[in-house]
């Protein structure tokens, strides 16, 4: 074994020793806890290079180590690959999700999950309208001059908007329109169903332009991003605990939740359904995840990303754990979504 080798072997069992702990970590205790097969100078030798290297640091108020975000970085770098969920928590996952009603139940089922399997904060993304495409449209009469209108998306998305009419229409008149309208729309993605839509009224019967126009208009906004809508949180109940050495961080952990943005940004950056992706500490661009680290993988159908959840904890989580647990159920949500 290399001396490189060897110091990661080290690295690995702080970082081991420090999720389980909450405590740095001194030569004398990995020793006792590990066999490296070295003797305990040797293991303090490394550990000085380790932190000559930036890959662990000393905290003031004690002589063992911790790592630091390079450290954990490394760490992560160098699994050989995600540990697999066990046959009984495979099943478990997949027959809890498979019972959801709807996309809404899908997606609730699925946050929540991963909160409990992982002990800290879960989001899920609602699938990106900009991804998705029109499976069906329709027109709902709620009285003599209002309407409903319900675009269904093919990843179960709905969206509805109530549209005040600009006069009353003939019982006809919505069969005429809403094939107007589902013609022009059904089978593209969003993006090019809001532009179809835009002009349909120049196809319309003179008459009917005015609903018409009234109508794509309710539909331009239903077939539109709207940001602050797109996640699902659960777990927050974990967040005390999670940084409970740390209660400083804890008010900004809090924002960046509240405000979604940085999560959001990170979820783009997701672009293949199987990639799991990891941010520690400051490569995170929000200051208020500084202290935190985010485990986020896409969900979707063969190549196609549909949306994205992830896991928000502190830095000195258990990283195969999470990374597994988060696979696992965006693997199943893709697959489940695929299917309905």
């Amino acid at each position: 074994m290399s001396a490189e080798d060897r110091r990661f072997d080290v690295l690995r069992a702080i970082v081991a020793d420090y999720v389980a702990t909450h405590e740095p970590v001194g030569s004398k205790s990995l020793v006792d806890r590990h066999q490296l097969g070295v003797s305990a100078a040797t293991i303090r030798n490394d550990m000085a290079v380790l932190e000559d290297d930036g890959y662990i640091a000393q905290p003031h108020t004690s002589a063992g180590r911790i790592p630091t975000d390079k450290g954990y970085r490394l760490f992560v770098d160098r699994l050989s690959q995600v540990k697999p969920l066990s046959p009984g928590e495979r099943h478990a996952i997949q027959q809890f999700l498979s019972e959801a009603v709807d996309l809404d139940d899908v997606l609730q089922r699925s946050v929540r999950l991963l909160a409990q399997i992982t002990r800290q904060v879960a989001v899920v993304q609602y699938p990106t309208l900009t991804r998705s495409t029109v499976r069906h449209l329709e027109l709902v009469a709620l009285g003599p001059l209002r309407l409903l209108v319900v675009v269904i998306t093919d990843t179960g998305r709905v969206e509805q908007r109530v549209v005040d009419l600009p006069g009353e229409l003939a019982d006809d008149s919505y069969l005429v329109i809403r094939s107007l309208f589902a013609e022009a729309v059904t089978g593209k993605r969003l993006a090019e169903a809001a532009s179809a839509v835009a002009g349909l009224s120049e196809a319309a019967p003179p008459a009917l332009r005015p609903t018409v126009n009234t109508v794509a208009g309710a539909l331009v906004e239903a077939l539109s991003e709207h940001p602050g809508e797109r996640l699902v949180l659960s777990g927050t109940s974990h967040l005390s605990g999670a940084w409970v050495d740390q209660p400083a961080t804890l008010r900004g952990v809090l924002e960046a939740l509240d405000e979604q943005v940085t999560l959001l940004k990170l979820l783009a950056l997701v672009q293949t359904p199987d990639a799991v992706m990891v941010s520690i500490g400051q490569e995170n661009d929000d200051a208020n995840l500084s202290a935190s680290a985010l485990v986020s993988a896409g969900y979707g159908a063969g190549d196609t990303v549909m949306g994205g959840l992830a896991v928000v904890g502190p830095t000195r989580m258990d990283y195969p754990g999470t990374m597994a647990a988060v696979r696992a159920v965006a693997r199943y949500v893709g697959e489940i979504l695929a299917t309905r």
